[in-house]
């Protein structure tokens, strides 16, 4: 009898919520088919089989947090495993535990399909046994570009099936998962930092003229990008926003690392990928990477170091249509600032002529023990100079 047991799926887990069983007692699984949706911190993980076999015993409960280590199904496993082969392959190995102590139990290898969760899905949602897919990367890993290719030369261009949740009472919705550990996140940052929400206002006109000169040219750069440069040189300037604090100690802990979190709306709630060593990054790298992290979180592709180490946190709601919030600090950083609508409205310029102008509001929430109301102001301020007045921002560039 096989266990299959919960294991650090990330860096320093230590425990999950069974949130799904795929399979039942009773059920013959193959080797890789996805037994079981666990939650992590930040996402939804699948667990797979490392052989053919037959579940004999579910011993948890969905909806139950268990620690790393726990057994959460066994399966009487399938003789004809132990001498399978089938490239391309990755070998993992289990040891098969005997009634008899006294005797040494045997060790088994089985073979694994190299394949993310996601790509797995999309196999499983269009009746695809993954280990028919051919991966076209000499590692062996399949992609879900190889799928499609499959699913185009098999099933002639047939959609993907999306899967359909059906509740049996509409009026309630389970609170468990990515919901409930955002919830508990949440109310550890309220409860222990007092925050601070500090508003104000960016006149946005000359870096969106220097947007479209540049897109004209053929150099297509998002808005975000130049606002995390900006925001990365006030952090250099004002490092206390970029920090830590260690009650504990007694110290505050000013980091080094310019590690930025985005945080992004997803079907499967609120995930925050991080975008390492900003201040390291030309605007167009960083352009790169939020598009890309901001795709793979709402594809459900993020790999846990992309969502890990975070100093500081931004939220950009106004594409939804947002004028003003008062946000909660992702735990532990000290501030999160928050970008809201950019509206046009009149405004009085240098030679005290009303022209229409460009503002975007924002909301900077801060820890009141490590800072104060007037270093927020400065900080804002510096970061408002640079967005007004793009050159300065180039210039900190060269």
């Amino acid at each position: 009898m096989l266990e299959v047991k919960l294991h650090d799926i990330g860096e320093g887990m230590t425990e999950g919520e069974v949130i799904n069983y795929l399979v039942k007692v009773g059920d013959s699984v193959k080797t890789d088919q996805p037994l079981v949706e666990v939650q992590t911190d930040k996402m939804i993980a699948e667990l797979t089989s490392p052989c053919a076999g037959i579940v004999k015993e579910i011993p948890i409960e969905v909806g139950e947090t268990v620690r790393v280590g726990t057994s959460l199904l066994c399966i009487e496993v399938d003789q004809a495993t132990r001498t399978e082969s089938k490239p391309p392959v990755h070998t993992v190995t289990k040891v098969i535990s005997t009634i008899n102590k006294d005797e040494k139990a045997p060790t088994i290898s089985f073979n694994r399909i190299l394949a993310a969760p996601y790509t797995r899905k999309i196999a499983r949602d269009n009746n695809i046994n993954i280990e028919d897919v051919h991966a076209s990367d000499p590692s062996g890993r399949i992609s879900e570009e190889d799928v499609f290719l499959f699913l185009k030369g098999v099933q002639n261009d047939k959609e993907p099936v999306k899967e359909v949740v059906s509740l049996e009472n509409p009026t309630e919705l389970p609170f468990r998962g990515i919901r409930k550990k955002i919830a508990e996140k949440m109310t550890k940052s309220l409860f222990t930092i007092p925050h601070v929400t500090h508003f104000d206002e960016v006149n946005m006109t000359n870096l969106l003229e220097m947007k479209e000169k540049m897109k004209a040219t053929g150099e297509s750069v998002s808005v975000s990008a130049f606002l995390l440069k900006a925001l990365v040189i006030s952090l250099k300037d004002f490092p206390i926003f970029n920090a830590e604090l260690d009650e504990e100690n007694s110290r505050i802990l000013l980091k080094k690392n310019y590690h930025i979190g985005i945080a992004t709306d997803t079907e499967n709630g609120l995930l925050v990928p991080v975008i390492h060593d900003v201040d390291k990054k030309s605007i167009k790298e960083i352009h790169r990477d939020v598009k890309g992290l901001t795709e793979r979180a709402i594809a459900g592709k993020l790999q846990p170091f992309e969502m890990q180490n975070s100093t500081f946190t931004v939220s950009n709601v106004g594409p939804l249509g947002s004028t003003g919030a008062t946000p909660i600090i992702n735990y532990p950083e000290t501030a999160l600032i928050a970008f809201h609508k950019t509206k046009k409205q009149p405004i009085v310029n240098e030679h005290d002529e009303i022209v229409i102008g460009h503002i975007m509001t924002l909301s900077m929430a801060f820890d009141h023990r490590v800072a104060d109301g007037a270093t927020a102001v400065k900080f804002t301020n510096r970061f408002a100079s640079l967005i007004e007045q793009p050159h300065k921002l180039m210039m900190e560039l060269i």
